[in-house]
């Protein structure tokens, strides 16, 4: 079995917050040997366009986008005091996206729409001249009917592939952990999504409905831990900042470096983002990911080195937290051979610091989210409150461009969140800061 040094190993299995600097970090130029390059994610962005019009029609709530599915760049300038006096913070809102609710809206949003177009191609359905808001008429419904689209999930994954696979027409079934929050699975079904609760963790609700889905020649698996397209359609992503960014005459590059903290689960969508930022920025962009002090799968994955398995458990953690979208314990590997090369690091964070952040943005900027989501607000902190952090800045040639510098906290999700859980969080979070 894969090992751990023996005093991180110690750090992370006493659940003590720690920011992890990755060893095997190297420049931009690794992307040229990685599985996933940018054919892939433009092939990704283009059909999101394509199907933009298709969006529009399925879902009221994009008509006036056109079918975007996009959250804002928002500036946060009370959270910025206390979190980040120096440089430039903002919040990349996913918490936001449309029909979704978080982050996994545009991977799950594209995978499902990959597997219609591909199916509805290769059976002589529509041809590939045809305009895409042709795979809503009720003829092609009918045979997406017979079909079943399903995934495994700690919760947004299963809004975004179930929402999306019900819209076409397609039967959804979404296997859902223990952890998974009942008003996720309550949502899921008022669309007409079948949900399969276990007794499990994330992984066994991954598999079982793997193997189930394997079982049937007319069921399509979105699988979390290996999935291309879903890779790919969270990489879209970053190209649209960088149009966010442009518009906001927010310059990036060598001497106005791009920090961009991002909470991690199993993986597939921080990785999906990060490797699309490199894409875009190059050496430019430092990305960091957050995860739960009983939940650091990511962390526990590079630091063993290699592509080996090895889960929380191995080192003694319970994955049990609060940040359900981050409850898993082992992550997936395509994402850790990407992130390997081109992931600055990894920090830890305990679950009363998520409340107490999840309060602290509805406070000061009225914005609400879910604690997972919160996850990234300590990385600033890690790098300019820290001494390994510090360091880390010194080693890369930063420390003098922290001041030109932009932090970006991506807010993955929070928006479908319903107003009692709201109210529970904020009340946990505002007992806790008056400690």
């Amino acid at each position: 079995m894969p090992h751990l040094p023996p005093t991180l190993a110690a750090t992370l299995s006493g659940r003590t917050p720690t920011l992890w600097l990755n060893p095997r970090l190297e420049s931009a130029a690794a992307l040229a040997a990685l599985p996933v390059g940018e054919p892939e994610v433009t092939a990704a962005r283009d059909r999101l366009a394509r199907c933009a019009p298709l969006l529009a029609r399925l879902f009221p709530e994009l008509e006036a986008s056109g079918g975007l599915i996009e959250s804002p760049l928002l500036a946060v300038p009370a959270l910025q005091h206390a979190l980040c006096p120096r440089g430039r913070l903002l919040i990349k809102a996913d918490h936001a996206l449309p029909v979704a609710g978080s982050i996994k809206a545009r991977g799950g949003i594209h995978e499902v729409l990959e597997f219609a177009e591909t199916l509805a191609l290769r059976e002589g359905w529509i041809v590939e001249t045809d305009e895409r808001t042709r795979l809503a008429e009720p003829t092609i419904r009918e045979q997406f009917s017979r079909y079943t689209v399903a995934v495994g999930s700690t919760g947004n994954l299963g809004l975004a592939i179930g929402i999306m696979a019900a819209a076409l027409g397609f039967k959804a079934v979404v296997h859902m952990s223990a952890d998974a929050k009942p008003w996720k699975k309550d949502r899921l079904r008022s669309r007409g999504v079948t949900v399969v609760e276990h007794e499990g963790q994330y992984g066994e609700a991954v598999a079982a409905g793997r193997a189930e889905a394997d079982a049937d020649p007319y069921a399509y698996f979105v699988d979390d831990e290996h999935s291309l397209p879903l890779l790919t359609g969270y990489a879209v992503a970053a190209g649209r900042l960088a149009a966010q960014l442009d518009a906001a005459a927010i310059e990036v590059d060598a001497a106005h470096p791009l920090f961009v903290y991002l909470p991690c689960g199993v993986g597939g969508a921080p990785a999906g983002v990060a490797l699309g930022l490199k894409y875009v920025f190059g050496d430019a962009v430092h990305v960091f990911f957050a995860e739960p002090v009983a939940s650091p799968c990511m962390l526990v994955q590079l630091a063993s080195g290699g592509l080996d398995p090895i889960s929380v458990y191995d080192i003694g953690l319970d994955n049990v937290t609060e940040a359900d979208g981050l409850a898993v314990g082992a992550a997936s590997l395509l994402a850790a051979e990407l992130m390997a090369p081109l992931l600055a690091g990894v920090f830890t964070v305990p679950d009363d610091d998520l409340f107490r952040d999840v309060y602290r943005l509805h406070d000061e900027e009225q914005l609400d989210i879910e604690p997972s989501a919160a996850a990234a607000f300590a990385g600033p902190r890690w790098l300019q409150d820290n001494d390994a952090g510090r360091a880390w800045l010194a080693e890369h040639g930063l420390a003098g461009k922290m001041d030109n510098a932009t932090h970006i906290l991506w807010t993955t999700g929070g928006s479908f969140v319903p107003a009692a859980e709201h109210a529970r969080f904020q009340a946990r979070g505002k007992a806790l800061l008056a400690r």
